[in-house]
């Protein structure tokens, strides 16, 4: 089984860049998508229904903004949006799907770029999501969590970690936070295989970054410990364009 997750920045945008084609060559079994800046009902039919897949959208109450949508060959058992508070679920950020092996978890975390509140806002919305999944886990659930973190963990995970120590996304305690989410039994798939620097799934779209590679890794595949045995590969696609950041997946066994 292939998942998928890709930030779009804008799921219309990435329409008129080809997505709907990209998506019937690709066919991941499951397609995760975050800033989609759109409500279903703003979607032309080919998009809000791909064929063979059936759709689900979570969008803001503001315009524009935010938003996740799936895509999945399988019907999932439950969908869920939000975590269940309405702070945070009014920015729709979240899809939960069960399915019979796994819970899916696709998320659009908060960026804290844009002040100091938002930053505050980005580390209590960590605090709920690990929560939340912690008792899951707790509880014998198997998850798989997906989306844009927008915090790259380790230096290794961006490309210029000393310019950027003071700035949202890469601040000691989004990291630290990081290490917690990981210590409570959380699995970063991408690492399982790969090691090295120099692999982004973002890139600065002014600057002209992703020509130089000069990205950060802000999007990640997630599985409970127990899940990782099962996940056969993990991989990122920046040869994939139309957003700023790349598609980023798993393959799992079963």
């Amino acid at each position: 089984m292939r998942l998928i997750s890709w930030n779009v920045n804008g799921i219309r945008s990435a329409y008129a860049k080809g997505l709907v084609p990209w998506v019937s060559q690709a066919r991941p079994d499951i397609l995760c998508l975050q800033e989609t800046k759109a409500e279903a009902g703003q979607l032309k039919q080919d998009l809000r229904e791909i064929e063979g897949y059936s759709s689900y959208f979570a969008s803001a109450s503001k315009k524009g903004y935010s938003g996740v949508a799936l895509y999945t060959r399988t019907q999932p058992d439950d969908i869920r949006y939000g975590l269940g508070l309405p702070e945070y679920d009014q920015e729709g950020r979240v899809i939960i799907a069960t399915y019979r092996h796994f819970v899916l978890y696709n998320i659009y975390f908060p960026n804290g770029k844009a002040s100091a509140e938002r930053l505050a806002y980005k580390m209590a919305f960590y605090e709920a999501f690990l929560e939340l999944v912690r008792a899951q886990a707790a509880q014998g659930k198997h998850l798989v969590i997906c989306g844009d973190v927008n915090t790259a963990h380790t230096q290794i995970d961006l490309a210029r970690p000393k310019e950027n120590e003071k700035v949202s996304g890469f601040l000691p305690e989004e990291r630290a936070w990081i290490d917690r989410f990981l210590a409570a039994g959380f699995i970063d798939t991408f690492r399982m295989f790969n090691n090295t620097g120099g692999n982004y799934t973002w890139w600065d779209l002014k600057s002209g970054a992703r020509a130089r590679n000069v990205g950060w890794r802000i999007d990640y595949f997630y599985v409970s410990a127990d899940l990782a045995p099962k996940v056969e590969g993990a991989f990122i696609l920046p040869e994939v364009m139309g957003s700023d950041h790349c598609p980023i997946g798993i393959d799992l066994k079963g």
